[in-house]
């Protein structure tokens, strides 16, 4: 099942199940992060297709993040990534790579769904895309096996970390972050795809689904979900390892190769012609995921500081 949260004709945000671009939407109440929770969202699926409160387009709606998460963990699965944004594609990494899936944690109020705008981060000049998958957290666990990890999905979606390069390089060298540099938007969406949709596909640590992204209608990234290094079950047996992750935890893959502007910029690419401008519009699309559309706008004004900006 594909599941979505959506503005209702009638008002007010529900949770719905999407097929064949039409919505059958449950009934005003619980969010699907409460429907995690109380361990009832295969249920409400069930019920909202076989008798929804209502149906629509999906073109006569608007569809929100899936859910605002609880918390967010990047991480870096994608090695070729790592390796593309040094300049170097062929740079042996730091071998810490190979022994842990490091993540960052972001900011979950970010979250924004794939009908939202995007405006740029205040104050930067290289404002940037990054086309990534992500899993939902939807049992909740603590030091998870990589063997138990799959029965914690509650689905995957496309995550996008919008990121602006010239803060993330300003502030790296501080030791702390990224901060600013990844805090202005995070997109998932369009909808929770549930597991057993995508398991046809399995190929090695991923899925045998293409990734692409495009600049005003112009291909810049193309990749596919199969080449990652870390599987989704490492990285949350290891995100858990002393804690717990909760039902509604989000956590991402990081950059599928080429899937980013900074890539390009690195490698002397001719697919890198200028950063992000206002008006500009992205596409992100992952194979039986969906894809997202969205806008980029201006940024916040800056307010001075005591001293400093």
């Amino acid at each position: 099942m594909r599941f979505v949260t959506y503005t209702s004709p009638s008002g007010g945000d529900r949770v719905g199940i999407l097929e064949d671009n039409t919505v059958f939407g449950l009934e005003p109440g619980p969010s699907l992060l409460d429907l995690l929770d109380q361990g009832t969202l295969t249920k409400a699926g069930e019920r909202a297709r076989r008798s929804p409160a209502e149906s629509l387009s999906v073109s006569e709606t608007a569809l929100k993040a899936p859910l605002q998460p609880r918390s967010v963990r990047d991480c870096s699965a994608f090695h070729q990534h790592l390796r593309n944004c040094s300049g170097d594609p062929s740079k042996v990494l730091d071998e810490r790579h190979t022994a842990f899936p490091v993540f960052y944690f972001t900011n979950p109020a970010a979250v924004i769904g794939p009908d939202t705008e995007v405006p740029l981060a205040p104050g930067s000049q290289q404002f940037d895309f990054e086309l990534e998958v992500c899993v939902i957290i939807g049992k909740s666990g603590r030091n998870i096996s990589p063997q138990q990890a799959e029965d914690h999905i509650a689905g995957y979606t496309i995550f996008c970390d919008w990121s602006a390069r010239d803060l993330q390089l300003h502030e790296r060298p501080l030791g702390l972050g990224p901060s600013k540099g990844k805090d202005t938007a995070t997109t998932i969406g369009p909808a929770l795809v549930t597991p057993d949709e995508l398991e046809p596909y399995r190929s090695k640590k991923g899925f045998d689904l293409a990734m692409t992204a495009s600049v005003n209608g112009e291909q810049v990234s193309a990749g596919r979900w199969d080449t990652i290094d870390w599987t989704f079950a490492d990285m949350i047996s290891y995100a858990s390892r002393g804690t717990t992750l909760r039902a509604g935890d989000v956590i991402g893959s990081g950059t599928v190769p080429t899937g980013c502007l900074y890539e390009h910029y690195k490698l002397g690419s001719d697919r890198f012609h200028r950063w992000l401008r206002p008006d500009d519009e992205v596409r992100l699309t992952v194979d039986h995921l969906g894809d997202l559309r969205q806008r980029i706008t201006v940024a916040d004004p800056i307010h001075a500081l005591s001293s400093g900006y």
